[in-house]
């Protein structure tokens, strides 16, 4: 270790006690980001040692990263510059709760599942079935913007945090936003946090609204020939007075994936829908209600699954549901573990135009001669698994052009294009974002006001800010 070294982590230690402090090379591996190992981690308890340890950082010039469950670390921009890691998984208290009135406040390290447990307790939940999901913690969740399938019916967090408190990158604590779910004070600055990855300030408290569990849930599953009847059954859906809880919609590789031994090692359970041929696709739904309920909806989507040509329809309850909704909620997770090399990118487009950019994805895999998989969310978003065999520079091109050709549909479509994952060895050289957005000066104004040292996770936000 280095005299420099050996000084920050003495005052890291000053601020948060010595215990908290990890300085060890061996131990730091835990906290890599593309292959950077930082040069100290430190893991405050409260919200006055994060204040103190960042003023300690932006007056030394040092890089800061916040992580959680350190789940979603590899997501992202590469960083240009890693000094010292804040561990905020002492951070896990639940501050404040009153079912009566659905509101929550909670430190961002407590972990999702644990969270999940507590509202459970009062029939109640958070939408937020994201992936990683048995080690996530609700600041790490938030700052990625990860969503979730349920977001068909509940939306992203940016429709159910009502504030958030953080510490700028001048170390000074900030507040947007309330506690309540009919707070009009003020903007709404705490929503430039959700999927800021860290960029933009040190989360310490999230207020959430929360949401009554459903009575009962039912699960509905098709296979469809080709993609064009699985989205002609998503328009009908859609264009119908029903309001599943999600939609998605899975190609063949995706069915390959979470049937797999990877899969069932990530997500243990039995899928209630048995593999269809080859080339099939798959079209996936849930809804919640009473029995009456239920029923209806089983019967109209075995309906328009008939007008739209689709065979082997399958109605399935609480006891089977599980498993499924649980492996496509861990697509990402399954196809990072299913190749020696992945990488996933994510699309957003108007509903109506996912079956053209489904069918640009293929055609630009397939003519590279590259295995992929889809898995589309009725809302727009799709997220493609491009399975590369080696970490090779013949991979590389292929997978460089195939993400060329796809951010050039998705742009004509006008629609937009980020590589979320990749090896950290192909993010210098890979498309990892679609054209520059118009409105990057402000996005750059924002960075400066809430941090002008540029210490907060730098490389990491929007164009590299």
């Amino acid at each position: 270790m280095s005299i420099a070294s050996t000084a920050v982590s003495t005052r890291l230690g000053e601020i948060a006690g010595a215990s908290n402090v990890v300085a060890e090379p061996a131990q730091l591996a835990a906290y890599q980001i593309d292959g950077q190992i930082p040069g100290a981690a430190v893991r405050p308890g409260s919200v006055q040692e994060v204040s103190e340890i960042v003023k300690f950082a932006a007056a030394e010039k040092l890089a800061v990263v916040p992580s959680g469950g350190r789940t979603k670390l590899a997501m992202g921009m590469p960083l240009r510059k890693y000094d010292v890691v804040l561990d905020m998984t002492r951070l896990d208290r639940l501050a404040a709760y009153d079912p009566a009135d659905l509101t929550l406040g909670v430190e961002p390290g407590i972990p999702l599942q644990r969270l999940a447990g507590v509202l459970a307790g009062h029939k109640q939940f958070l939408p937020l079935a994201v992936p990683f999901l048995s080690r996530a913690t609700a600041g790490g969740t938030i700052a990625s913007g990860v969503d979730s399938p349920l977001r068909q019916f509940y939306g992203t967090a940016r429709d159910f945090v009502l504030g958030m408190e953080f510490v700028t990158g001048e170390g000074a604590p900030a507040k947007s936003g309330g506690r309540v779910v009919k707070n009009v004070s003020g903007y709404d600055l705490h929503k430039l946090l959700i999927g800021s990855a860290g960029t933009l300030g040190v989360i310490t408290r999230i207020n959430f609204r929360t949401f009554p569990l459903p009575v009962a849930t039912r699960a509905f599953a098709a296979i469809c020939a080709s993609s064009d009847q699985a989205f002609d059954l998503r328009q009908r859906v859609a264009q119908s007075p029903l309001r599943p809880l999600t939609i998605e919609i899975l190609s063949p590789g995706t069915v390959e994936l979470l049937s797999s031994e990877v899969a069932a090692r990530i997500e243990p359970g039995t899928i209630p829908v048995d593999r269809p041929a080859k080339d099939r696709w798959v079209f996936s739904t849930s809804f919640a209600g009473h029995e009456k309920t239920l029923e209806r909806c089983a019967r109209e989507l075995s309906r328009m699954a008939d007008a739209s040509g689709a065979t082997h329809i399958s109605v399935f309850g609480e006891e089977k549901f599980p498993a499924a909704f649980a492996r496509q909620r861990e697509f990402i997770p399954i196809a990072l573990e299913s190749s020696a090399v992945t990488t996933i990118v994510k699309l957003s487009v108007l509903p109506a135009r996912m079956n053209e950019i489904v069918a640009a994805v293929a055609r630009a895999a397939e003519g590279n001669e590259l295995h992929w998989a889809a898995l589309a969310r009725g809302v727009g978003v799709i997220y493609v698994a491009l399975l590369a065999h080696a970490l090779d520079e013949d991979s590389r091109r292929r997978v460089a052009s195939v993400t060329e050709e796809i951010s050039a549909a998705c742009t004509h479509l006008g629609g937009n294009f980020s590589v979320p994952c990749c090896p950290a060895k192909w993010k210098p050289t890979l498309k990892m974002g679609g054209p520059q957005r118009s409105d990057f000066p402000l996005i750059q104004k924002l960075k400066n006001v809430f941090d002008p040292h540029g210490i907060l996770s730098p490389g990491r936000g929007p164009g590299g800010l």
